[in-house]
Parts: structure tokens; C-alpha cells; sequence
């Protein structure tokens, strides 16, 4: 783990190097039309300058939040910190403050459509749980002036911090040219391109996990994982694959095992959040206004999502089996208990709108059968997570 650790940490040291940068264009929204276009060379000018913008504590109020605080590129791009509610959501820079939804992985986050709905009136794609931003660059802007994230007062605000670091300066006019800085608003939106940018880079689009592995001809499954592969893309056996098919992105023909949708599943309340209001999803996406899409979150991507917990929006569950039983408790009788508090499974967080019909068409799962879906799920995470595998 040790190892695992520093070779992250000198990737990243290596990135945050602060070699001159040629101009190349202004601001063009970091949107890849085809697959030749990710991912982007870790030496574009301006993925290295969002290098360094994604891991700069300063952007936030109390100096002490960057992009990397919710989304560590030492497990997945995500949360790493136990500080709220076991991991659940993150702190935010005043340290008091907690965000109500758990922190995605940004990992493969690239590849996700924009926010759209398709001629069969189902909503797909769109960045965050609720798909409110419609691209990376958009995204990365919302936690910078987000109360109980970043925290900071404007996006003016978070430009000035960035014309505080002479490097910065010349490195954002070298890229976006000389006047940059003449527009707040507009360098603000180079600050979110470039980290776009940086988030279209290999480090987030490695498919270098056992399964590409296997799909190349480089390794087999074990008799466990391929067991439950088989499990997983049968519709009669598990149905996992209806929400989490191949190759949906417009973006990239690699596997992403997602069909960037919403569904209601019926997740309970965790408890442990304390909430004022339930959290409705696809409801709070401003351009949704439809009572239908209540509860409804954007399907995540599998892609390591062993080691990426805890699971679900609000990190309801802490084990990714725990999430296999919580799925197959809608079929089997025998799935009374939430494993990880030996209570019944809770109630649906919003009871309207449960997608019954996808979540009842698989037979129950015995215990060998859980197992390898879950082993089969291990082979999906990228090369260099795989010794965490190895963690309790």
C-alpha cells in the first residue's frame, strides 16, 4: 500500500510542474466530439495547468479543501476521509459544515453525456448525482462556491486567489492568452476548463483493470469470476446489465457499465445524516420540474467501484456485498437484515417513482452466487487500486 501511495504521489508531483506552457487556444468547454479525442496527453498545456489548479488547497476559504480533498486520486477519485459519518459525505473548509450526498468518483466522469432527455422522455447523462451540470467544466465549478464545500464568497473570489500565484498568472496567459485577466468571469472559465481538461487525462481513463485485461487476452478469470460475469450480463439470472450496459457513451466505445439514466431504487435513509428534507434526486436538477423523477439518481458507473465505498448517494451502505443483498432482497424472502446493522432494510428514502418492474425480474441469489458477482465486480478496478483490493 505503502508503494501504492508514493507512485500516486510522484505521478502527482510530477504534474504539478510548472514547465512553460505555448498557447493552444481559449476557452473551448473541454467537449471531445469522437473517441480519438480522449483521452487528452497528460502534457496538454492545459491539462497540466488543471493539474495543478485540481490539487491547490488555496482555491478554497480556509486554504485547506482542493478538488483532491473529495476526490483522492489514491482511491479512485474519491473521498478518502472518515470525518463525516463514517465517510458518508465530506467536510467542508470551515470543518463544521457536511455536504447531504456522498462524493462520486471522477473517475471515467469524462465520458458521462450531457444532461439530456431522450425521445423516449427518459433523462440521461448530465454531471453530479442530479445531473444539474451538463459537462466537467461545469461541474468543476459548482464546489468552489458551494456553502458547505469550498466554500468560497465568488468566482471572483476564487480568480483573485488564483492571481495571487505569480506562476499562475503567467501560466494562464500563456494558455488563454495575455488578457485573460481583464475578464473575471471569463477567467474563472478557464479555471474550470482546465481542470476539465485535466479530468479527460489517462490518470482518469485508465481501462487497464483485470476484465480490459481479459477482454485483451492478457489473463483469465478465476472460476468465481467468471461465474459472476456470467451472473451479471444474464438478464435471467441478475438483470444488473439493464442499467449497466456497455459502451452507452457517445464519447468512447470502451465499457463504462452504465446507461447514464436515473432510477429510484429504493434506497433507505441513512440514518446517521440527519437530513432536514429528503433528498429527491432528479427533482432538484432545476430543469426537471415532472413529480415522476422523484428519488431518482443518475446510474453510476462500476468501473472501481470496489474501492470506492461507501455505496449509494447518501452512503447508506458501507460493503459493496451489503449492495448486492440490498438488490436481491427484492426477490428473495430470505434477505430480511441489513447485514452492517442486523436491522431490517429501511424503508425507501422516497417511495415514489421505485423502479419495481427492473428490481423484480431476477430470481433470488443464493450465497455463492453473491460472491461472485462481488468477485466479478473486484475485476473492475483500475491496475494501480487493485492492492487496496487486499484491504479489510
Amino acid at each position: 500500500m505503502k508503494y501504492l501511495v508514493s507512485l500516486i504521489s510522484a505521478s502527482a508531483f510530477l504534474l504539478l510542474g510548472c514547465q512553460p506552457a505555448t498557447q493552444v487556444s481559449n476557452i473551448d468547454r473541454a467537449k471531445p466530439t469522437a473517441a480519438v479525442d480522449l483521452p487528452v496527453s497528460l502534457d496538454h498545456p492545459k491539462a497540466k495547468l488543471g493539474s495543478q489548479l485540481f490539487f491547490d488547497p488555496n482555491l478554497s476559504a480556509d486554504r485547506n479543501q482542493s478538488c483532491a480533498s473529495c476526490h483522492d486520486i489514491s482511491r479512485a477519485f474519491t473521498d478518502v476521509r472518515q470525518d463525516a459519518f463514517n465517510g458518508a459525505v465530506s467536510l467542508g473548509s470551515d470543518s463544521i459544515s457536511v455536504g447531504e450526498r456522498n462524493a462520486p468518483s471522477a473517475a471515467y466522469a469524462a465520458l458521462t453525456p450531457p444532461f439530456h432527455r431522450t425521445k423516449y422522455g427518459v433523462f440521461r447523462g448530465g454531471q453530479f448525482l442530479d445531473g444539474r451540470a451538463n459537462d466537467l467544466a461545469q461541474q468543476a465549478a459548482g464546489p468552489f462556491t458551494n456553502p458547505v464545500e469550498m466554500q468560497m464568497p465568488s468566482e471572483s473570489a476564487v480568480v483573485d486567489r488564483v492571481m495571487e500565484n505569480p506562476v499562475y498568472m503567467q501560466q494562464f496567459k500563456q494558455v488563454y492568452g495575455a488578457k485573460i485577466f481583464a475578464d473575471k468571469a471569463r477567467a474563472f472559465r478557464a479555471v474550470t476548463d482546465a481542470i476539465a481538461y485535466f479530468e479527460q487525462t489517462e490518470l482518469f481513463l485508465a481501462f487497464d483493470s483485470k476484465y480490459d485485461r481479459v477482454m485483451r487476452g492478457e489473463e483469465r478469470f478465476t472460476a468465481e469470476e467468471e461465474l459472476g460475469r456470467t451472473l451479471f450480463f444474464s438478464q435471467q439470472f441478475t438483470n444488473c446489465n439493464s442499467c449497466h450496459q456497455l459502451n452507452p457513451s457517445p464519447f468512447f466505445s470502451r465499457e463504462t457499465f452504465t446507461n447514464y439514466e436515473y432510477r429510484n431504487i429504493g434506497v433507505p435513509v441513512n440514518p446517521d445524516l440527519a437530513l432536514s428534507s429528503l433528498d429527491e434526486g432528479l427533482y432538484d436538477n432545476p430543469k426537471v420540474v415532472d413529480p415522476a423523477e422523484r428519488g431518482k439518481f443518475r446510474v453510476p458507473t462500476l468501473r472501481n467501484v470496489a474501492v470506492t465505498g461507501p455505496y449509494m448517494h447518501n452512503g447508506a451502505f458501507q460493503d459493496l456485498r451489503t449492495v448486492i443483498l440490498f438488490y436481491d432482497q427484492y426477490n428473495n424472502p430470505m434477505r430480511t437484515l441489513n447485514p452492517e446493522t442486523g436491522k431490517a432494510w429501511g424503508e425507501p428514502e422516497v417511495a415514489e417513482n421505485l423502479d419495481t418492474l427492473t428490481l423484480t425480474q431476477a430470481p433470488a441469489l443464493n450465497d455463492q452466487r453473491v460472491d461472485a458477482l462481488v468477485a466479478f465486480l473486484k475485476t473492475l478496478t483500475d491496475q494501480r487500486y487493485e492492492p487496496l483490493l487486499e484491504q479489510p
